[in-house]
């Protein structure tokens, strides 16, 4: 026989569960962005129940953080904290913020001096996006130091790319500073126990580090080439477990147990230009596309454990992506390409689906991120940022807004070239010092 003492119990077990269900779906839903562009390098998030239309005036600002300094670094969000990097007192520091409030809770240097020279009209201060893994940051300035904290801010390890593992950039269309080139641009990748850097140069173009220690675990000797401004990605081929990495030459990749060169894929033409987008894998596939030089679609074989076979798909100039990125969704590119605007390309063919100077009526080239069945567009000039239904067979507009107040850091031929990034229900968006923080929930 239940009495009432038992009763009540099982009463407030069941009101317990009742009320942990309607909240699991929001936990559910809500997924962290660690390192530049999302958990998988991909410009994509999984969360579900966003907006999927925005009201005229755009969806809500729920705050605006003032102080992030100058740079295009991006927010790597996790749980309730955001961290990026910004040039502040004369230096590169990577920042804390309440991802609740905007709220700092703190900045620390990573290096003495903020990363500029002379002619330098597109902007100083950190470029790269931290990288959060477990309770570690690694943060990346535009000098070659690389730092690494815990998430209370305390300083664990600091290696510089040039000074202690011989790293160099490629120059091309920079001139000077020689060997740092634009400044180093790419975001770590954190895997397992190693950090995967690219410091360039002959010692070998990637350096693998303790994630604990900063010690060098191996270099790729094989792959001497300079470093470029693309961030390296994982990928699993055929059972084969590499980091793919764009160089100057072409696209190449690295054996991720010891640094082997297990392939190199080398244009007929080197890339012209700074090669910044980073490449996309899917399916022993990897496409990359490098500003006016076009875009190219490679299959990989796998011949033994050690090598593989590289077969050219195409080359196609119907993507000239400068640095906005693009995503693959559902067998199709989506992205901008230079004096196309927007652009849908199929994937395995490189067959243009459609473009646009505009989106409608304003919106220019710019960056790009997916969620929940749409993409968020952030054009670099106008500051406009549109959400969008894409198609192979079209598109359909479902909100646009403009950025509330324009930045007075930004150098003269500076944009808005920080990725936009999806995480917990927000949109964040930076421009310079100001990042805004948008409910889309």
């Amino acid at each position: 026989m239940i009495t009432y003492l038992k009763l009540r119990w099982l009463l407030n077990v069941w009101l317990l569960c009742c009320a942990f269900l309607i909240v699991l779906p929001s936990i559910l839903c809500a997924e962290d962005w660690p390192q530049a562009q999302g958990s998988n390098r991909d410009n994509k998030s999984t969360e579900t129940e966003l907006l999927d239309k925005w009201p005229k005036e755009g969806p809500t600002l729920l705050w605006t953080f003032r102080h992030s300094g100058v740079g295009y670094s991006g927010p790597a969000v996790v749980s309730d904290r955001i961290y990026i990097m910004g040039g502040r007192n004369s230096r590169a520091e990577l920042l804390s913020i309440d991802a609740a409030s905007g709220r700092l809770i703190w900045s620390k240097p990573v290096n003495k001096k903020i990363f500029d020279f002379e002619g330098n009209s597109w902007g100083a201060g950190p470029r790269a996006t931290p990288t959060v893994a477990g309770e570690m940051i690694y943060a990346l300035a535009g000098d070659g130091e690389l730092a690494a904290f815990n998430v209370e801010g305390e300083l664990r390890w600091q290696v510089n790319m040039v000074r202690d593992l011989g790293g160099s950039i490629s120059i091309v269309d920079a001139g000077e500073p020689e060997t740092y080139g634009w400044g180093y641009c790419w975001s770590p990748l954190v895997d397992d126990n190693k950090v995967i850097c690219v410091p360039g140069g002959d010692r070998g173009m990637i350096a693998a580090l303790d994630r604990e220690t900063g010690e060098v675990i191996w270099r790729s000797e094989n792959l001497t080439d300079d470093a470029t401004y693309s961030s390296p990605i994982k990928a699993t081929v055929d059972g084969v477990d590499l980091y793919i990495v764009m160089t100057q030459g072409g696209i190449a990749g690295i054996a991720a147990v010891d640094g082997e060169l297990l392939w190199n894929y080398k244009r007929d033409r080197p890339y012209s230009d700074v090669v910044i987008p980073t490449p996309v894998y899917h399916d022993q596939h990897v496409y990359a596309s490098v500003g006016s030089a076009g875009c190219d679609l490679i299959r990989l074989v796998k011949q033994d454990e050690r090598s593989f076979d590289v077969t050219q798909v195409y080359f196609s100039r119907n993507m000239k992506n400068d640095l906005g990125g693009f995503v693959l969704h559902n067998g199709h590119i989506y992205g901008s390409s230079s004096r196309r605007g927007w652009v849908c390309q199929t994937f395995s063919s490189g067959e243009l689906e459609w473009y646009s100077k505009r989106v409608t009526d304003s919106l220019g080239e710019g960056s790009v991120a997916y969620a929940d069945g749409h993409l968020y567009l952030y054009a670099e000039r106008e500051a406009d940022v549109a959400l969008i239904e894409a198609f192979p067979e079209g598109y359909e507009e479902k909100g646009r807004f403009e950025l509330p107040e324009e930045s007075q850091m930004r150098a003269p031929s500076g944009k808005n070239w920080t990725h936009p990034v999806i995480a917990g229900g927000k949109l964040y968006l930076r421009d310079q010092e100001l990042l805004f923080c948008y409910d889309i929930k």
